[in-house]
């Protein structure tokens, strides 16, 4: 058992994010995140990867999004704050990419494989040891929530996979541990450059670090909340 230390929100996918004291959880995870992303002319929507959906936009980590009630508001890298509605020729300018858009979420959801991303105290130690001079904290993994598991075994998540989670309200089912991608490394907001960790990861723990999970039950989600790990749940795709 611990308690939740820290939420995150993203209101647009790979920016960075907003850090949150209580927050909605529904089936498709935090309310509002990674509700809109960056949409360029032939459809694919900016990401730190490239996949049939996604696509690698360079640039992309160094803006930063909040909402203003139901309005995403983006920081660009200069410094400009912009309401998220418009902004069309300032993000392709920005981005120096032609034809790219502020879209919002359709049928499809803008995470790349689940609602609710994961990662504690205890992973994050164990990182920081095997990558001396790192400055590391959630931020760079754009987790949603971060547990402190106090003295729990290195990677503790990593065991709960098949499991189910209970955060206060939310009960979650972890899924799969998270493949990382060269996102981990960017720069963003405070955080300087970390060119060798991904590599650093690859090697020591096969590219993954922290969980992915889904929404079994709802309910709001609060900094301090009691999680516990529950039993074997049944794998539902």
């Amino acid at each position: 058992m611990g308690v939740v230390a820290a939420l995150w929100r993203y209101p647009v996918k790979s920016m960075a994010g907003e850090r949150l004291t209580e927050v909605a959880v529904g089936e498709r995870g935090l309310d509002g995140d990674r509700l809109y992303a960056v949409r360029d002319a032939s459809g694919k929507f900016g990401s730190g990867k490239n996949s049939t959906r996604f696509r690698r936009m360079p640039g992309l980590h160094a803006f930063a999004a909040r909402y203003d009630g139901d309005v995403p508001v983006v920081t660009f890298p200069d410094g400009r704050v912009l309401p998220g509605t418009g902004i069309t020729t300032e993000l392709a300018d920005a981005l120096s990419i032609p034809d790219v858009e502020l879209a919002k979420e359709a049928e499809i959801p803008h995470h790349d494989e689940a609602p609710v991303h994961l990662v504690t105290t205890s992973s994050l130690a164990w990182l920081a040891e095997r990558a001396p001079g790192v400055v590391l904290d959630e931020r760079r993994f754009r987790a949603n929530v971060l547990l402190d598991t106090g003295s729990s075994p290195d990677r503790a998540e990593e065991s709960w996979v098949g499991a189910r989670v209970r955060l206060g309200e939310v009960e979650l089912e972890v899924l799969r541990k998270a493949v990382r991608c060269v996102m981990v490394g960017l720069p963003c907001e405070d955080l300087p450059a970390a060119p060798g960790l991904l590599k650093t990861i690859s090697e020591v723990n096969d590219v993954s670090f922290g969980v992915q999970a889904r929404v079994v039950r709802g309910g709001v989600l609060r900094v301090g909340d009691v999680h516990e790990v529950g039993c074997t749940a049944p794998h539902t795709p």
